[in-house]
């Protein structure tokens, strides 16, 4: 099956022999494909023109997390999503990316069918989102408490037993909204709506590896995070 022709992907990997089979695979499905073999050669390519980029975080001189935090601080190109690829497989890595900024997180060695299929979905979703009103709710102006976790909406800070916790943006947004949203279940969908901004594109690892984070962080209150599974998340007092 082929898919929208006008979509342009850039893969960037340092490895040649990847690249061809990725641009190979990815334009018998449809898309057309760019490759550069470093973040550096990417760099001086006219990235305004990618709908997706697929990006190896292990290359030499300029990572792939560097890449992707310039592509990111770059207005033109900060909504464009990523993918990123990479041997590298750990919890901490994962996040790294996705808090960078990253929409999808594959790991080397890959299946070809598992790499189209995110491709689509992170494809998919970033039209949807392009063209959806931002449904963010708006932020209390008090602090919200529940037992020895508090959250200062002032500071944007959140605090376990009086100790400032370690939260990166989206964990106080998870944890901010599960403190005012108690004693229900939210699936993983009305959790995008309500927590991500409409021009960022978020997959359901995003959302499940960033509520695994939070979990470790709140300590005996992580356990109020409950999971139905096939549906979402809720908080329970």
């Amino acid at each position: 099956m082929k898919y929208n022709m006008n979509e342009r992907i850039l893969v960037i990997d340092d490895e040649e022999a990847l690249c061809e089979i990725l641009k190979f695979n990815l334009e018998k499905a449809g898309y057309n494909v760019d490759c550069a073999y470093s973040a550096e050669e990417a760099l001086d390519m006219d990235l305004t023109q990618y709908q997706l980029m697929i990006v190896d975080i292990m290359m030499e001189t300029l990572s792939g997390f560097d890449f992707a935090k310039r592509v990111r601080s770059n207005p033109e190109t900060e909504f464009t999503p990523i993918i990123f690829c990479s041997a590298l497989n750990g919890e901490d890595d994962t996040v790294m990316g996705l808090n960078i900024g990253a929409d999808d997180y594959i790991t080397k060695p890959f299946v070809i069918g598992e790499v189209l299929a995110r491709v689509r979905s992170v494809l998919r979703r970033s039209n949807i989102t392009a063209q959806a009103p931002s449904r963010k709710e708006a932020e209390p102006k008090s602090d919200v408490t529940f037992n020895g976790l508090r959250i200062d909406c002032n500071e944007k800070l959140g605090y376990l037993d009086g100790n400032q916790l370690n939260l990166t943006r989206t964990e106080y947004d998870i944890l901010l909204f599960f403190l005012t949203h108690r004693n229900r279940i939210y699936s993983r969908e009305e959790l995008i709506e309500k927590i991500w901004d409409r021009n960022v594109v978020v997959t359901i690892r995003t959302i499940d590896t960033n509520i695994a984070r939070l979990r470790k962080k709140i300590g005996e209150y992580g356990n109020n995070i409950v999971t139905r599974l096939g549906f979402g998340y809720g908080f329970k007092e």
